[in-house]
């Protein structure tokens, strides 16, 4: 049986130094779940049936619209979404319900609509600049561009010529 010596203070000290900051590293690694928007309840959205409920009941059944459609009120939009973040990578989608509840003009449910990820967009923009229109200066140019480009005319030269003043003398 090997004898085990006794560790010092220090190097108790060391250890758990050590062990705390592999465990402080490894949570930094960790995915983190997130939900954004409406808790989606599929027995809830079951229930609104076209040519049953009205804006009222859809309402009082699945709460307020996360928005409305912008031309008028005939669509009311519910929005759910499950994110998934490595560390401190980009979020990346990896569920999501978009809930349309289109209604005739007497309020009347007509059709409910669902559509999932596909309806995602990615947009990567090009390189780190954003395209402008006007001149292309450097830091120089602009910093020291404008010495000698204003001109020095009425300013305080003495010579105006009398009653020219604000009040006429």
């Amino acid at each position: 049986m090997p004898q085990f010596r006794r560790q010092s203070a220090s190097g108790r000290i060391l250890l758990a130094i050590g062990l705390g900051a592999l465990v402080i590293g490894a949570s930094g690694c960790t995915r983190i779940r997130t939900h954004q928007g409406y808790q989606v309840d599929k027995l809830l959205v079951d229930s609104v049936q076209p040519g049953i409920d009205n804006r009222a009941s859809v309402e009082g059944t699945l709460g307020r619209p996360s928005f409305v459609s912008q031309f008028g009120e005939q669509d009311w939009y519910y929005v759910s979404r499950n994110m998934r973040q490595l560390a401190f990578s980009t979020p990346k989608p990896v569920d999501q319900t978009v809930l349309r509840v289109r209604f005739d003009q007497a309020g009347n449910v007509v059709a409910v609509d669902r559509t999932g990820l596909e309806q995602v967009a990615k947009i990567s923009p090009t390189g780190d600049k954003t395209p402008t229109l006007g001149r292309h200066r450097s830091l120089f140019n602009e910093i020291f561009g404008n010495i000698g480009a204003v001109g020095a005319g009425g300013m305080g030269s003495g010579s105006a010529p009398s009653g020219s003043g604000p009040n006429g003398s």
